[in-house]
């Protein structure tokens, strides 16, 4: 007789099952990603977009709990939303808007055990000829996100902080030259590969599942920022 050794490992609970992850700037991109791979978690999903239309497909796509149309950068608009929430919610995704903005209309509706995931950059960190007001933008939000994050405490706050991402944004804004940034960060990065949405996904859903980090910014960028 045959006996079987394979060893059976447990099946793993997801890792936000019962939680309810807002995404503000969801309709596509880093956002629709990042609500996709909170879904596979167990989590529902509520995304937001500027356009009610572009909501429709994406939030089909995750079964989402619900959409909501509304400009992030709007303070007004942004409190309403929060406002309308009908239970509080345990996580927040940022991709459009500003962090105190939104840190405002959240407070109250996150649960303690809860998160702010923002987004930022890298690519203005270095000091850049012509570029003194963005890199000063950028080079203070690390102290930003570590301000908050004693501010909002129990809520934790944290910054995802993206080199390049392979997005239709992205494509947008190269147009005929992205297919020679594609092959100039292959050839260039330590990691031999372009960054992509669900890259900096799996970072945020980690931000949200890790209760012991709090004012970090991560960066995620392949090691852009190593060798330009």
């Amino acid at each position: 007789m045959t006996i079987d050794t394979t060893p059976v490992l447990p099946r793993r609970e997801p890792e936000l099952l019962g939680q309810t992850v807002v995404v503000i700037g969801g309709s596509s991109g880093i956002g629709l990603e990042t609500a996709r791979r909170a879904r596979s978690e167990g989590a529902e999903v509520i995304l937001t977009g500027r356009d009610p239309d572009r909501l429709v497909a994406p939030a089909r796509r995750v079964d989402a709990l619900g959409t909501a149309a509304f400009d992030a950068t709007d303070p007004a608009a942004l409190a309403g939303f929060f406002d309308s929430l009908a239970a509080p919610i345990d996580h927040v995704m940022v991709t459009a808007g500003d962090p105190p903005g939104v840190a405002r209309a959240a407070v109250g509706k996150v649960r303690a055990a809860g998160s702010l995931v923002f987004t930022g950059g890298t690519g203005h960190r270095r000091p850049r000829r012509g570029e003194g007001v963005i890199s000063k933008v950028s080079a203070a939000s690390p102290m930003l996100i570590a301000n908050l994050a004693l501010e909002l405490a129990p809520v934790r706050v944290n910054l995802v902080a993206p080199g390049f991402v392979d997005t239709r944004w992205s494509a947008s804004l190269l147009g005929d030259a992205l297919e020679a940034r594609r092959a100039e960060l292959r050839a260039t990065l330590p990691i031999g590969r372009v960054v992509g949405p669900a890259d900096v996904a799996s970072l945020a859903v980690h931000l949200m599942v890790n209760t012991a980090i709090t004012g970090t910014t991560v960066d995620i960028d392949g090691g852009q920022r190593l060798v330009e």
